[in-house]
């Protein structure tokens, strides 16, 4: 099992030299995550949270993940990047294919796209995105990401999106991992149609495991069973080596952590003391 760290809300200017800490440690990847705006009063509730309240505040940082993606790469040779997830539904197609390929093309194909929706009706709205039929309005954008990302000349003539012959160069070496993110049956559908992989929020473990085989179920119905496929969690209930190995065994391909949270070190704690829980974390987990 790979191990990725979250860097969700930390300070903008501890990004770069987490990035290098966590390469020298044995991480796999870093997981960037996706927030837009704070707005003051939420017309939904936040979906990851039992009580529907967002964890961050209008003062919480937030890097755009496909930027920081680019700054973090440049201070690194091997470790990978993913968004965690970036929310299509706000966003337009062209100009994200745009920004993915110069991304893979700049990381040397480290950076794979984890996509969702987005949970917020303001994020649309004030994006000039319509929030209805949003669903069916991301499953077009990613068919055209991923047309533009293949090189070469492409159109799409779809409900959502139109454009004739057009062509971004240069294109990705190698094709752009997409991981789905989401909970509802929709979400899963999603990954399992589409997906190189499937991303959780916070979970636990058998919540994990149950998700894990409606997908096997899903992947197996769009004749995709035999393909590989991540599964990137957050998992809530197990910790340490024995947890980290029982996560394994359940077909857990990639635990997304927060190594300083377990040492009582707050998202805009200390950048030593982050870097100090990171190797203490990789000593006892990774090497």
């Amino acid at each position: 099992m790979k191990f990725t760290l979250g860097v969700a809300m930390s300070p903008l200017d501890q990004l770069s030299e987490l990035a290098k800490t966590a390469e020298e440690c044995g991480f796999s990847s870093i997981a960037l995550p996706d927030s837009l705006f704070y707005m003051e009063t939420a017309a939904e509730k936040y979906p990851y949270t039992p009580d529907g309240s967002r964890m961050w505040n209008e003062e919480t940082p937030w890097a755009d993940p496909l930027i920081a993606a680019a700054s973090m790469a440049a201070v690194t040779s091997r470790i990978h990047f993913y968004t965690n997830v970036l929310k299509l539904g706000s966003r337009n197609p062209l100009l994200l294919a745009r920004q993915v390929g110069t991304v893979a093309n700049l990381t040397g194909n480290r950076f794979g796209f984890g996509v969702g929706i987005g949970w917020a009706p303001e994020e649309f709205l004030w994006c000039g995105a319509p929030y209805e039929r949003r669903g069916a309005r991301v499953d077009e954008m990613i068919e055209i990401i991923k047309l533009v990302l293949a090189g070469g000349m492409a159109e799409f003539h779809g409900e959502f999106f139109d454009f004739d012959k057009l062509q971004m160069s240069p294109a990705p070496s190698q094709p752009v991992p997409f991981y789905v993110g989401g909970h509802t049956k929709p979400a899963l559908r999603r990954a399992a149609r589409v997906g190189d992989g499937w991303c959780s929020a916070m979970m636990k473990f058998d919540d994990l495991v149950s998700t894990m085989a409606e997908l096997d179920k899903l992947r197996a119905e769009y004749g995709r069973a035999d393909e590989p496929f991540e599964i990137q969690a957050v998992c809530i209930d197990r910790f340490g080596k024995h947890g980290y190995e029982e996560m394994a065994a359940a077909g857990i391909t990639d635990a997304i952590v927060v190594p300083w949270i377990f040492d009582g070190i707050g998202f805009d704690g200390e950048l030593a003391a982050k870097q100090d829980s990171l190797r203490k974390f990789a000593a006892e987990n990774i090497n």
